[in-house]
């Protein structure tokens, strides 16, 4: 099972078995992890990783709440 947390004031944290792949489809060389930290603040230097750059830089309260419904496809 692969489980995606959102941090308060910081990263995305991926874990379980997953691939992360660039936008040409080719996957990143994980070394064997199965935990990794994603950067959503932009100042990580080591992109898409979070190196931890976000330290008080990046304000947001993580909740959870339901999406609405998808909009249907048109036919």
């Amino acid at each position: 099972m692969t489980t995606i947390k959102i941090n308060s004031n910081g990263s995305i944290r991926v874990e379980g078995e997953f691939e992360i792949v660039d936008a040409n489809g080719n996957p990143y060389d994980l070394a064997g992890r199965n935990v990794v930290s994603l950067c959503r603040c932009g100042h990580s230097k080591n992109m898409p990783f979070c190196d931890s750059s976000h330290r008080g830089e990046f304000i947001h309260e993580s909740v959870a709440f339901a999406l609405p419904p998808p909009k249907p496809k048109p036919e």
